[in-house]
C-alpha cells in the first residue's frame, strides 16, 4: 500500500498537484466602501476641496488678467487732465487693479496720501476677495489625514474586538472589515490632504503674482499724480 502511494506520488503532474485559487479583481468602489462611515466626512472634504481649486482657480486666473497698454492709457489721460475718461476705463476693464485705481481717480483733488490711502484699502479688499476659502483648503489639508488616522484607530478598535469576540476560533474573515476600515480611511485621508495641500500652495503662489503686480502698478499710478499736467 505504502509502495503505491509513492508511485502515485512519483507518477503526479504539476497540473494534478497545482491548487487554483480563484481571486476577483480590486474593485475601488467595492473597496472604498469598506472604508466604513468614516470616509463619509473624507469624501465631503475631497468634493469641497475640489469646488475650492476650480473656483479659487478661474477667480485668481481672471484677477491676473493685465493689459500693458491699459496703465499707458490711464497715464495719458490723467496728464491730460480727462480723469473721468480714465474713471470709465476703469469700470469697463473690471479687474482689481482697475477697482483699486478708480478709487484713486475718484479721490483726485484730495491730499496725496488721502489718495495713496484710499487706493491700499481698495487693493487690501481685493486681496481679501482673492483668498476666500483659501483658509478652508488649508483646514482640509490638515483634517483630511487626521480624520484618516482616526478612521485607522476605529477600525483597529474593530479588529481587536472581534478577535477577542472569537478568541477559541479565530476566522480571517472575521475581523478583516476592521482592517480594510483601517487602511482606506487611511490612504482616502491622505489622497485628499495632499490634493487640497498642494492646491492651497499653488493658488497661495498665484494670488501672490496679483499681489506684487497691484502693488507695483499702485506705486505707479502715485508717481504719475506727481507729474505735472500737460
Amino acid at each position: 500500500m505504502k509502495s503505491l502511494l509513492l508511485q502515485m506520488a512519483a507518477n503526479a503532474t504539476p497540473q494534478d498537484t497545482m491548487v487554483t485559487i480563484e481571486t476577483e479583481p480590486m474593485n475601488v468602489i467595492d473597496v472604498a466602501f469598506k472604508g466604513g462611515w468614516m470616509l463619509l466626512p473624507i469624501v465631503l472634504l475631497s468634493v469641497i476641496a475640489v469646488y475650492l481649486l476650480i473656483e479659487r482657480y478661474l477667480t485668481i486666473k481672471k484677477a491676473r488678467q493685465y493689459d500693458p497698454v491699459f496703465m499707458s492709457r490711464i497715464k495719458d489721460m490723467v496728464l491730460d487732465g480727462n480723469i473721468k475718461g480714465a474713471q470709465t476705463l476703469c469700470e469697463t476693464t473690471n479687474t482689481p487693479i482697475a477697482r483699486m485705481l478708480e478709487k484713486g481717480l475718484s479721490r483726485i483733488g484730495k491730499p496725496l496720501d488721502d489718495i495713496s490711502v484710499a487706493v491700499h484699502n481698495v487693493g487690501n479688499l481685493e486681496v481679501s476677495k482673492l483668498e476666500k476659502g483659501m483658509p478652508t483648503l488649508a483646514t482640509i489639508s490638515g483634517a483630511a489625514p487626521m480624520l484618516g488616522f482616526l478612521g485607522t484607530v476605529t477600525g483597529m478598535i474593530k479588529t481587536f474586538y472581534t478577535l477577542s469576540q472569537n478568541a477559541e476560533g479565530i476566522d480571517v474573515g472575521s475581523f478583516s472589515g476592521g482592517i480594510y476600515e483601517a487602511m482606506v480611511t487611511t490612504v482616502g485621508g491622505l489622497i485628499v490632504g495632499i490634493f487640497a495641500y498642494i492646491s492651497y500652495n499653488t493658488l497661495t503662489s498665484m494670488i501672490d503674482k496679483v499681489i506684487y503686480r497691484m502693488e507695483s502698478t499702485a506705486m505707479e499710478f502715485l508717481d504719475i499724480l506727481h507729474e505735472p499736467t500737460r
